[in-house]
């Protein structure tokens, strides 16, 4: 509970500026890497095309796609005059991912401040791009958005909306607090000379996925990274729809928190071994009918202060009506924690898609 009183409540504690955001015009460059996604370009690249802002690009990737990525692209760029294509060809001895892909991006952008995004996402309004390059204030090098999974019928979307609102809770409230340690690629903005600063992804070119999270972990200080979580500024995207889809999207992630900086996997391992020694404790106390008013009377308060903390951030990252599944979702969160990360241990990825 202590993680919940001392970090989580920082975002609930949070006051989102409602500020105007027309006069916003600093140059940007959207970056998206896309392999064999023809047909979520077709469906979500015009809402980034056409966004409310006079000074952008969208530079995509056609990442060795064997679909019709290519002519999709084409056949926008023919219409959209700030669509800058760049095409990746697979070597046929040395095997490229999203970080390669991503890396020619930004060689190619023509601006300072890059936003990332994938094929498969689409932004909540025309202000995406203003809200998050309002972010971009003195010494911000970093901005960390928001990318909700769209409400659907069914326990896997429930469950992975959850799990994507409480990991939010945590990121952003870590950042509030000057200590930063993820960031999603599908609402994700930072700088091209940090990039380069840093040498891109070279520190963890060696692992499948980080592009985002073990970017913004090995990269983000106290005073260099911002939030924006405006609804304006959200992007989303479809969940998985099957257990077998949820797995190997979540496989591409197994073992990168191994590789985030100590104080970070301390921070996380303590909430994800409290969370679920916890309802260890809870379950044998039941079954043993051991201090059951005391064991009860600490669920409830708990409960309760998970509430508490959790409405009105969920209200803000629309997810309020997930509250409800709070008591159930709130134990599979531990486990799925838990074995995920045992499981990230020991298995290795070897495509991006």
């Amino acid at each position: 509970m202590g993680f919940l009183l001392i970090v989580q409540r920082r975002l609930a504690a949070f006051s989102v500026p409602d500020a105007d955001v027309s006069a916003v015009d600093l140059p940007v460059s959207v970056i998206i890497s896309a392999r064999n996604e023809a047909e979520n370009l077709k469906l979500y690249l015009p809402a980034i095309l056409s966004q409310d802002y006079p000074n952008y690009e969208v530079v995509v990737i056609n990442d060795c796609s064997v679909d019709d990525t290519r002519w999709v692209l084409e056949d926008f760029a023919k219409n959209y005059p700030h669509l800058k294509l760049v095409t990746v060809t697979e070597h046929p001895r040395f095997k490229t991912g999203k970080k390669f892909a991503l890396t020619m991006g930004i060689k190619a952008a023509s601006h300072e401040h890059l936003l990332f995004t994938d094929a498969d996402c689409e932004p909540a309004s025309p202000h995406w791009i203003a809200r998050m390059a309002s972010q971009f204030t003195p010494g911000v090098q970093i901005v960390l958005g928001y990318s909700p999974y769209k409400k659907s019928r069914g326990f896997i979307n429930a469950f992975t909306r959850f799990e994507t609102l409480k990991t939010a809770v945590t990121y952003f409230s870590a950042a509030l607090g000057r200590n930063a340690y993820m960031g999603i690629g599908r609402n994700l903005a930072y700088t091209k000379s940090l990039f380069f600063s840093v040498k891109g992804f070279a520190a963890h070119l060696h692992i499948l996925a980080g592009d985002d999270d073990l970017f913004v972990n090995k990269n983000a200080t106290a005073n260099n990274t911002a939030i924006e979580i405006h609804k304006d500024a959200f992007v989303y995207t479809d969940s998985k729809r099957t257990l077998g889809g949820y797995y190997r999207q979540k496989k591409r992630h197994m073992g990168v928190g191994g590789l985030y900086k100590n104080k970070h996997r301390r921070m996380l391992s303590f909430e994800a071994l409290s969370g679920f020694f916890f309802y260890v404790a809870l379950v044998l106390c039941i079954v043993f009918k051991i201090q059951l008013p005391i064991i009860t009377g600490l669920y409830a308060i708990r409960l309760i202060t998970q509430i508490v903390i959790y409405i009105k951030s969920a209200n803000r990252l629309t997810g309020k009506d997930l509250i409800w599944y709070l008591p159930f979702f709130d134990l599979l969160y531990y486990v799925y924690l838990n074995v995920f990360g045992l499981i990230g241990t020991f298995v290795k990825t070897i495509q991006w898609k």
